[in-house]
């Protein structure tokens, strides 16, 4: 009799243990691991996603600023962290090394198909806004060269300095892919340097053209000219989570909540936003917290 009721209370208590773990917050499991790359949008973002998560109980452990695609891509594939925020035609050049297309839903659809069968990763919602990459110079000084298309920087290459970050002279959307569309070409020089001094080096005369993507806040700001991409080298860029399957498998409430965020980030408000951390020098958690209050998505 006394086996029997210690068999019993051994199994209650197993049950009573099953139920408190089951009915335990979220902040008590394991931590949903969110990065960025290294520069401006990719901070705020990160924040955001960051944010939106912990509002909704889930233990966050940020990892922002982790560097250039090739490290982010990696880590996420060894399982270092949980999610970070892409871009499609990124994906689409730089990690799966497809031809460009320019069709947005197209690229997208590529993309989520492809990281998912061979990454186990997943796309969740695109927003509207397309960080394209660019190439920009001040005003004066491209109408002073006549210069208007990538075609025609083509052509006056030797005589000028290209800024950017590292990666752009590696990446089969940067120097790569423009030499592989526009033809060989060399510029007199290029100067690497953070994302984040790009227009400095511009403004400064320190270069004469820069690289740039499609939601700087500085080309509105400074009034440069964005060179028209006259032979179609960039495809879309718009930008989505990509997550690992099985942190998305446990915590499916993940993609409802950073879906909700997708449609609000538009072209001109990622401008400001970037603008008001680049050029302003606020924070990027202050300026996503911000945003996403005004928006309703944050108390």
């Amino acid at each position: 009799m006394k086996q029997r009721l210690g068999i019993k209370v051994l199994l209650l208590l197993g049950v009573m243990a099953w139920v408190l773990a089951a009915c335990a917050p979220r902040s008590e499991t394991k931590a949903i691991r969110v990065a960025s790359k290294d520069f401006t949008e990719q901070f705020i973002l990160g924040e955001m996603y960051a944010q939106l998560l912990a509002a909704n109980g889930y233990r966050v452990e940020r990892k922002l600023n982790l560097g250039g695609t090739p490290v982010a891509h990696q880590a996420l594939l060894a399982g270092e962290i949980d999610l970070y925020p892409e871009y499609t035609g990124t994906g689409l050049l730089t990690v799966l090394k497809l031809p460009t297309q320019s069709d947005p839903g197209t690229v997208y659809q590529t993309v989520k198909e492809e990281y998912a069968r061979q990454f186990n990763l997943i796309w969740l919602d695109p927003a509207p806004m397309n960080n394209t990459q660019a190439i920009a110079m001040k005003r004066e000084r491209a109408e002073a060269l006549g210069i208007r298309t990538i075609s025609d920087l083509v052509a006056r290459a030797g005589e000028l300095v290209m800024v950017g970050p590292p990666e752009f002279q590696e990446r089969e959307d940067g120097l790569p892919g423009l030499r592989r569309v526009y033809g060989e070409f060399a510029f007199k020089a290029y100067k690497s340097v953070d994302p984040g001094l790009r227009y400095q080096a511009l403004n400064s005369g320190e270069a004469d053209v820069t690289v740039a993507f499609g939601t700087d806040g500085e080309i509105a700001a400074f009034d440069l000219v964005v060179l028209v991409d006259d032979k179609g080298l960039w495809p879309p860029y718009q930008v989505a989570p990509v997550v690992r399957k099985a942190v998305l498998d446990a915590n499916p409430q993940i993609a409802t909540l950073l879906n909700r965020l997708a449609p609000y980030l538009t072209d001109s408000v990622m401008q400001r936003l970037n603008y008001e951390v680049s050029g302003k020098q606020r924070e990027p958690a202050d300026v996503a917290r911000e945003f996403l209050q005004q928006q309703g998505l944050l108390k």
